[in-house]
C-alpha cells in the first residue's frame, strides 16, 4: 500500500498545476489563428465538454481510490484489455504532456536566453523532478502547492492590472468567423482542462479520498475555468488580433503592453512555474501508471515495489527515462498535442465505465460522489468526446488508433495469460446467461474496509444499542443463531424460525465469513428499518460448520471466541458492507481480542468492538483536566459537535446520561463520536 500523505491542498494543488500550463501560455496564440477572437469561447465550450469526464472519475475514484487512475477503472469495469489499452495510451499521453511543458518553457526561455540550449535544461529538469518524486509523494506535493501558490498569484495580478486595459473595439469581429471554427479549436484547447483528472491516478495517496478527490478536483476547475476566460478576454483585449494570432508567448506579449519589461518578465516567472507544476505533476501522475499495471501483472513485478520513502521507485525511474528519451529524440511540441485525442477516447471509456459499474448492480461498488444526470450525463461525454476526435482531424484519429493497437499487441502477447479476472460489464453478461467475475466483489470490498466509515455512519450508535449475549460454556453456533433470531425478530415480520433459517443458509453457502476467531453472520431483510446488531462473546469458544469459498467450498469446522450478527434494511446494502468492513477492520486490531476477553460486562464487550478511534473512556478525577468538571450536569460539557455521552459508570451501575445527570468523582464516560470530534476531546482531557 501507498502511503496516504496528501490532503485537500495537495490535491488541488496537484489538479491544478497539471492544468493552467501551456492551455494559459502558449496555445490562446495558436487558438486565435483558427477562431480569433472567439477563442475565449472556445474555451468555454471545452470547459463544459471536460464536466461529464470528470463527474465520471470523480465517482469512481471515491469508489475505488487506486493507484493507476483511470487505468484502473477502465479495467475494473470493462475488463483488463481494454484496461491495458487504456493504462500504456494514458501512461504515454501523460508523458507526452510532461515532455511538452519541459520544451514549453523554452518559448518563455528564450525571451531572455536566445542562446540557451532547451534540450539539456529541460533533461535536467525532468532529472531534478524524478529525485524529488522518489523521495516522497509528500515532498512532491509541497514543492506543487509551492509553484501553484506563485502561478495563481501572478495570474490574479495579470488578470487585475490587464482587465482595465481592454479595448473593446478588439471583441468587435469576435462573431464573423462563425460557428465551425470555434468547435475545432475547442478540440485544440480541450488538452488544456485534462490536467484536473491526472490527481486521480494518486487517488490510493490521498487522506479522506470520499471528501478530498471531489473537492480538490471541482476547486480546480473552477479556478482553471475563472482563469482561462478572464486570462483570453484580457489577451483578446489588449492584442491586435494580427498581433496574437500565432504568439507563442500570448500572455508575455500581452502583459508588455500594459506593464511594460516588468510585466514581461513576471508573466514568464509565471509561465515557468506553471511548466514546472506540470512537470512535476505529471510526472507524479504517470508514474503511478505503471505500479498499477504491474499489480496486476500487465507490466512486469518489479515495478509494484515501493521504497522506503513509500514510492514506487522503479515506476518513477521507468517514467523519467521514457520523458527524457521523448525529449532527445523528438519535438514534443508537435506530438503532444495529438495525445489529447487519445485523452478523449479515454474520457469516453471513463463515462462508459461509469454506466457499467452502476448497472452491474455490485453491492460492494459504493462511491462518496455519485455523478448527477445518470445516465445523460455520461451519454453526452461519451459522443461530446468522439465528436471532438472527429473534428481534430485525420492525424489525431490515426494517433489514437495506434494507441489502441498497441495497447493491443502488449494484452495479447504479455498480459493475457497472467492475468485471472475480467471486469464489472460481467456481472451485466450475468443477466445475459454469461458467468460473472466475482473477484471484483472481493475487491472492492477490501477497498471498502481500507475507506472505512463515512461520517454520517451510525456504527457508534449501532454498538451503543446492540444487544450483549455472554456464554459462560461451550456452545454449537446453531443455538446461538437461534438465541439472536429471538431478538432481531422483534424488528421485523419475520419469525425467529424464519431468521434462523436464513443466517444458517448463509453459513452453508459460505457468506459468513470468518476471521480471527471472530463470525460475521449478516443479513439483509426488506422493511427492516435500522440496522441493528447482536454481540455474542464466549470465551469457551463457539463450535460452527461452514464452507469456506477460499477452499473451493470444502466444509471446516471453526471454534470462535466472537459472533458478530448484523441485520439492515434491504435498501442500503452499501452501509451494510460498510459495517461489516469497520467491523472486520477492528478485529484485525492487536488490542481487540485483549479488549474483548477482558471486558467485564456488557458495557465494556460494546467498547471492544469500538475503534480506538472513534471513542473515549473518561475517568473523572483520574484523566488530565477533570477536575473542573466534577459537580456538573452532563450538559454543561460542551463536548464536540458530533460526539455523544452514551453512559457513564459508577461504581458497579451503569447510568443512562441525561442532560441534567450530575457528574461525580470516580465515575468513568463512555464517549463515541467522529475521529475529528474525538482527537479534539482526548486533547482536551489530555487522554491518550
Amino acid at each position: 500500500m501507498l502511503k496516504k500523505q496528501l490532503k485537500l491542498i495537495d490535491v488541488y494543488a496537484i489538479s491544478t498545476g497539471t492544468t493552467l500550463s501551456a492551455g494559459f501560455f502558449l496555445l490562446p496564440g495558436l487558438a486565435a489563428t483558427q477562431a480569433g477572437p472567439a477563442m475565449i469561447f472556445a474555451y468555454i465550450i471545452a470547459a463544459i465538454v471536460i464536466i461529464p469526464p470528470m463527474f465520471s472519475i470523480v465517482e469512481l475514484a471515491t469508489a475505488m481510490p487506486r493507484a493507476g487512475g483511470v487505468y484502473y477503472f477502465i479495467d475494473r469495469a470493462l475488463g483488463p484489455l481494454a484496461g491495458t489499452i487504456g493504462g500504456i495510451g494514458t501512461w504515454m499521453a501523460l508523458i507526452l504532456k510532461v515532455s511538452f511543458a519541459l520544451i514549453g518553457m523554452g518559448a518563455y526561455i528564450e525571451i531572455f536566453f536566445p542562446k540557451l540550449p532547451i534540450v539539456p535544461l529541460a533533461v535536467s529538469f525532468a532529472l531534478l523532478i524524478g529525485v524529488i518524486n522518489i523521495y516522497g509523494t509528500k515532498k512532491s506535493g509541497r514543492l506543487q502547492i509551492f509553484l501553484v501558490a506563485g502561478l495563481l498569484l501572478i495570474l490574479i495580478c495579470f488578470i487585475t492590472i490587464g482587465f482595465p486595459e481592454i479595448n473593446k473595439i478588439h471583441f468587435k469581429s469576435i462573431f464573423e468567423t462563425g460557428f465551425s471554427p470555434i468547435l475545432a479549436t475547442s478540440g485544440l484547447v480541450y488538452i488544456s482542462y485534462v490536467g484536473i483528472t491526472n490527481v486521480a491516478s494518486l487517488s490510493e495517496e490521498v487522506q479522506n479520498p470520499e471528501r478530498n478527490l471531489p473537492l480538490g478536483i471541482f476547486l480546480s476547475l473552477g479556478t482553471a475555468f475563472i482563469i482561462y476566460t478572464l486570462g483570453t478576454i484580457v489577451m483578446v483585449g489588449v492584442l491586435p488580433i494580427e498581433k496574437l494570432a500565432g504568439d507563442l508567448t500570448p500572455a508575455a506579449s500581452a502583459a508588455e503592453r500594459f506593464f511594460g519589461r516588468s510585466g514581461t518578465i513576471l508573466v514568464s516567472i509565471a509561465a515557468l512555474l506553471a511548466f514546472v507544476s506540470v512537470a512535476n505533476g505529471g510526472t507524479l501522475s504517470a508514474s503511478r501508471y505503471p505500479l498499477a499495471m504491474s499489480r496486476d501483472k500487465i507490466f512486469p513485478q518489479f515495478f509494484n515495489k515501493i521504497s522506503k520513502h513509500g514510492t514506487p521507485v522503479a515506476s518513477i525511474i521507468l517514467t523519467v527515462i521514457v520523458i527524457i528519451t521523448f525529449l532527445i529524440i523528438f519535438d514534443p511540441t508537435k506530438i503532444a498535442k495529438l495525445a489529447s485525442a487519445f485523452q478523449l477516447l479515454i474520457f469516453a471509456l471513463v463515462c462508459l465505465s461509469v454506466i457499467i459499474m452502476r448497472e452491474s448492480k455490485i453491492d460492494s461498488y459504493d462511491p462518496g460522489f455519485r455523478s448527477p444526470f445518470y445516465p445523460y450525463l455520461q451519454f453526452f461525454g461519451m459522443f461530446a468526446s468522439l465528436a471532438l476526435i472527429i473534428l481534430m482531424g485525420l492525424l489525431p484519429i490515426i494517433f489514437t488508433l495506434s494507441f489502441v493497437i498497441l495497447g493491443t499487441f502488449w494484452y495479447w502477447f504479455y498480459a493475457k495469460d497472467k492475468v485471472i479476472r475480467n471486469g464489472a460489464i460481467y456481472h451485466i453478461f450475468e443477466r445475459l446467461g454469461k458467468a460473472r467475475y466475482t473477484g471484483l466483489d472481493t475487491e472492492l470490498r477490501g477497498i471498502l474496509k481500507e475507506k472505512g466509515l463515512r461520517a454520517e455512519d451510525p456504527f457508534d450508535q449501532i454498538v451503543a444499542r446492540s444487544h450483549v449475549i455472554d456464554l459462560k460454556q461451550k456452545a454449537e453456533f446453531e443455538e446461538v443463531v437461534k438465541i439472536a433470531s429471538q431478538w432481531f425478530c422483534k424488528f421485523v415480520n419475520h419469525s425467529a424460525e424464519e431468521i434462523t433459517e436464513l443466517f444458517l443458509e448463509g453459513t452453508r453457502i459460505g457468506a459468513t465469513p470468518v476471521t480471527h476467531g471472530i463470525a460475521l453472520p449478516h443479513l439483509r431483510l426488506k422493511w427492516f428499518k435500522r440496522t441493528e446488531m447482536v454481540l455474542v462473546r464466549c470465551i469457551q469458544g463457539v463450535h460452527i460448520k461452514l464452507k469456506n469459498p477460499l477452499t473451493d467450498f470444502k466444509e471446516e469446522d471453526k471454534i470462535v471466541t466472537a459472533v458478530f450478527f448484523l441485520v439492515s434494511p434491504e435498501s442500503d446494502p452499501a452501509l451494510h458492507l460498510r459495517i461489516l468492513a469497520q467491523i472486520a477492520g477492528r478485529v484485525d486490531q492487536d488490542s481487540f481480542i485483549i479488549d474483548w476477553n477482558m471486558a467485564k460486562d456488557d458495557h465494556e464487550i460494546k467498547e471492544a468492538i469500538l475503534n480506538e478511534d472513534r471513542y473515549m473512556l473518561l475517568e473523572i478525577g483520574k484523566d488530565g483536566n477533570t477536575e473542573n468538571i466534577i459537580e456538573q450536569q452532563i450538559s454543561e460539557l460542551n463536548i464536540q459537535e458530533g460526539c455523544l455521552v452514551i453512559w457513564l459508570r459508577r461504581d458497579d451501575q451503569i447510568i443512562i446520561p441525561r442532560g441534567n445527570t450530575i457528574i461525580k468523582r470516580g465515575d468513568r464516560l463512555t464517549i463515541i463520536g467522529d475521529q475529528g470530534g474525538m482527537k479534539k476531546l482526548k486533547e482536551k482531557f489530555s487522554v491518550k
